[in-house]
């Protein structure tokens, strides 16, 4: 264990002072990398990672080189075994370079025919996000929307798909960071399935804390990210496939770079990337999916999660901040709080008096009421909640507000 280095459970903690020496010219250098913990993030993602994902990443690899595309392989089929999917089964994992909305946009560049049509479900930024997708690839779509503090409507959709045939996809956002909503993709699914067409889920900030069942769902394409809830760093996004689906869509490519049945030939070829990989993100994500497994996996990550989510709203409830979402649909990823009713409060100088204490949350992006938002994942427990909690408290009574 290096100097400085805390450990909590099983897990490093991310603080840890090294000493570097180096010999030139007979004389020592000294290095001295700064001992004070990095702030924490409270926030969906980049997210807190344990010191032990950094140091994966002080390692070098050669982009070619077999000992890396061994490794690049186990990453493919550790993913699998997460989502309870099997090459065998007919499923494969597609890695592409960028963060989740790289991945995103590739599976609607890659596997939308021509003449294809998307109905998006959508109740916040992501859901907008993807018809912004589809509008710059100019793929025809329908847009589903309700409100940004209810989910996806299945029975909407249902009526769109009896009436619309021309509809070949569908597509929805999981986890809604936008509100913190979780949207029903089982149900969603179910009427996507018996309608007989193709589901797109974007599940970036559930995949690996929230269970889902890809066969009751009907999943055909789900995207998620390596800096989310396997708690790796960014630069690459992920998508989990049916094979047939993607074979399936040779020749309907709108991009290069963004082609993922030309990636996902590349890695049948030679196991590599197409183009310069993350070798060092790639390397701190096989320690993410280590430690993930060492926590008990999806049920076990997700279990923090939740113990996280719970203190975090019992507390503020104690200060006097109230919930945006009803709890019936309030995922345990991120939670949105409204302003409170103070003349005093500034989000702004609230932000930075949190940052100064050190820890940093994410401003609101709800269209219709004024919130912020604090996020329950990455390498944090419900002691960091506690302090956060605490430091809030400061906050306020710092800016003069009392709220209770």
């Amino acid at each position: 264990m290096c100097s400085g280095e805390s450990v909590r459970g099983p897990w490093p903690r991310h603080e840890v002072s090294v000493l570097v020496k180096a010999s030139s010219e007979n004389k020592e250098a000294a290095l001295v990398l700064p001992s004070e913990r990095d702030k924490l993030l409270f926030t969906p993602g980049p997210l807190t990672t344990s010191f032990s994902v950094k140091q994966a990443m002080l390692h070098d690899a050669g982009s070619w080189h077999h000992e890396f595309n061994a490794k690049v392989k186990w990453v493919r089929d550790k993913l699998l075994e997460i989502a309870g999917l099997s090459r065998e089964a007919g499923w494969e994992t597609v890695l592409l370079q960028g963060s989740g909305t790289f991945g995103v946009e590739a599976v609607f560049a890659t596997c939308v025919p021509p003449n294809g049509k998307v109905a998006v479900l959508a109740n916040g930024a992501y859901g907008e996000r993807i018809v912004l997708m589809l509008q710059h690839l100019n793929i025809d779509h329908l847009v589903l929307r309700t409100p940004e503090h209810m989910p996806n409507d299945p029975i909407a959709l249902d009526k769109a798909l009896a009436t619309d045939k021309t509809i070949s996809h569908v597509a929805i956002v999981h986890c809604e960071t936008t509100t913190g909503i979780l949207n029903p993709i089982t149900k969603v699914g179910r009427v996507v399935r018996r309608h007989h067409r193709a589901f797109i889920v974007d599940a970036m900030s559930s995949f690996a804390a929230i269970p889902i069942d890809f066969a009751a769902a009907g999943v055909d394409f789900l995207i998620s990210s390596a800096n989310k809830c396997i708690e790796g760093v960014p630069g690459f996004c992920f998508v989990l496939c049916r094979r047939d689906a993607l074979l399936a869509c040779d020749g309907y490519a709108r991009s290069l770079s963004l082609n993922l049945l030309d990636q996902l030939k590349g890695f049948d070829r030679n196991g590599q990337f197409r183009y310069t990989p993350p070798t060092h993100v790639i390397l701190a994500f096989e320690q993410a999916l280590k430690e993930l497994e060492q926590e008990g996996g999806v049920a076990g990550r997700g279990a923090r999660y939740r113990q996280n989510h719970e203190a975090l709203l019992n507390g503020m409830k104690r200060l006097g901040f109230r919930c945006y979402l009803n709890p019936a649909v309030q995922s345990y990823i991120i939670t949105s709080f409204y302003y409170p009713d103070a003349a005093r409060f500034s989000f702004d100088a609230f932000y930075r008096r949190l940052s100064d204490k050190g820890f940093i949350i994410y401003p609101g992006k709800i269209s219709q009421a004024r919130t912020f938002r604090i996020g329950s994942i990455g390498r944090i427990f419900p002691s960091d909640i506690a302090a956060l909690l605490s430091a809030i408290g400061s906050a306020l009574k710092e800016m003069g507000i009392k709220l209770i």
